[in-house]
């Protein structure tokens, strides 16, 4: 009588920005390539990846959480493997802290050593326990792991790391450098999730308008779009995160000219006031953003702005926080992300004079996330009427009954219809709008 081997089970669990996405998918697909299939039972999980980030206090605390809430599980289970890897690990002297924290995960890892996940796995099942954080990255490219295949969508990394050290972020500390990878490297990795299916990529780098300064060779972001884009199969490119100072005229008239190449530009300014600007390294100013603003719109009339942007930075007064109220009203993003000033260890930032007390913090934020909804509702409502080409990705989460997806521009649409339209372009008349959402009526589909 033969016996059927049930196939081992792993959850993974990412917190963060899209590149800890990345790497949390291809953490799943290294360890898949060990017998592992992909779950969501983490009560059912045979191993549990927890991939962290620690761009702000309140996500570490989140993800700290978690990690002692898996603690009861491993003793339901001692048979359980849990991996944590990620920024939060990377941080200096943080490994040490994060091991007496959490006696109970068998495997750490940082930024620079996932690729050797598979490794660690091996040696964590026949041995233990394993600890290994680099503490600086030894290999530049990486192999290409279709850790998304099979998906409609994919994040596909173009670079590694940051040069800009603004003075309240830990990335290049936890992530080193920059590092481009080679053009040939990327077009064959998204080749490769064509075939697979995939039908929109986006492009990751701490800062993509920066790709190609370290190569051998005059090729930059632009080039390489302009590559991407003659892909065939593929229905959109998308990329993030740009930094101001790097946006160039040749990269906005090639975004203008291309055919898969969305009409979405996520351009973070973080402050209006060129003094805090300043004191966060930005290595603008506020009239060098706006003149790239304007740029923008005169080029590509129809573009979707959005943004990231910090309250409560070491510093800002009522003038200098006005000034960002005033930017956010004369670009008029499609929407912004916001955040509260947190300090992070090993920053400058963190060691300033002058830091906001948490009461006016938070004051402020909920007075630039009413100005900024006021402009997301005005923005999509002049939306109403219009027919939209929109990227038909699943069920809605709030309604199964109806079906969700993007614009070019990424605005989120529902829209009632059939399930074999999940995976299609259709065009959706766009009825009604709120802050966050479009809704509408398909009209006509594309395969």
């Amino acid at each position: 009588m033969s016996i059927t081997k049930v196939p081992k089970k792993v959850v993974t669990l990412a917190y963060g920005c899209q590149m800890s996405e990345r790497d949390a998918d291809t953490l799943t697909e290294i360890s898949s390539q060990k017998g592992y299939v992909r779950s969501q039972e983490l009560e059912q999980a045979d191993l549990i990846i927890v991939n962290t980030c620690c761009v702000r206090e309140s996500a570490e605390n989140k993800i700290l959480g978690k990690i002692g809430e898996l603690k009861h599980l491993k003793e339901a289970n001692p048979q359980l493997k849990i991996a944590i890897s990620g920024c939060m690990v990377q941080q200096p002297g943080a490994l040490e802290r994060l091991r007496k924290r959490a006696p109970h995960v068998d495997i750490w890892a940082g930024t620079h050593n996932i690729h050797e996940f598979q490794r660690l796995l091996e040696e964590a099942e026949e041995k233990g326990k394993v600890a290994e954080v680099w503490e600086k990255p030894r290999e530049t490219q990486e192999s290409v792991l279709l850790a998304a295949k099979g998906k409609l969508k994919a994040y596909v990394n173009i670079s590694y790391g940051c040069n800009n050290f603004c003075t309240y972020c830990i990335v290049p500390h936890v992530r080193g450098r920059e590092r481009s990878r080679q053009p040939e490297e990327i077009l064959a990795e998204i080749r490769a999730l064509v075939e697979t299916g995939c039908r929109e990529v986006t492009l990751l780098g701490q800062n993509v308008n920066s790709y190609g300064q370290d190569l051998d060779r005059a090729y930059d972001f632009a080039d390489l779009l302009k590559d991407v884009d003659s892909i065939d199969g593929l229905w959109r490119v998308r990329f993030m995160t740009s930094h101001p100072k790097d946006l160039s005229d040749k990269l906005i008239e090639t975004i203008a000219a291309g055919t898969h190449l969305c009409e979405h530009i996520h351009l973070p300014f973080q402050a209006g006031s060129d003094e805090i600007l300043k004191g966060m390294n930005r290595k603008y100013t506020r009239e060098y953003y706006l003149s790239r603003i304007a740029q923008i719109k005169a080029i590509i009339p129809q573009v979707s702005l959005t943004t990231d942007i910090i309250v409560g930075f070491p510093g800002e007064t009522e003038e200098d926080f006005e000034q960002t109220l005033a930017l956010i009203r004369q670009v008029k993003y499609s929407q912004a992300f916001t955040f509260m000033y947190s300090k992070r260890s090993g920053t400058p930032a963190a060691q300033m004079a002058e830091q906001i007390p948490l009461d006016i913090k938070k004051r402020r934020l909920q007075q630039l996330i009413t100005v900024q909804n006021a402009q997301s509702l005005a923005w999509r409502q002049e939306m109403i009427g219009k027919t939209c080409e929109v990227l038909v990705e699943g069920p809605s989460k709030s309604n199964p009954d109806r079906l969700t997806g993007r614009t070019r521009g990424y605005e989120l649409v529902v829209f009632p219809g059939e399930a074999q339209l999940i995976g299609t372009l259709v065009q959706v008349l766009i009825q009604d709008a709120n802050s966050w959402t479009l809704f509408g009526e398909c009209r006509a589909d594309r395969h």
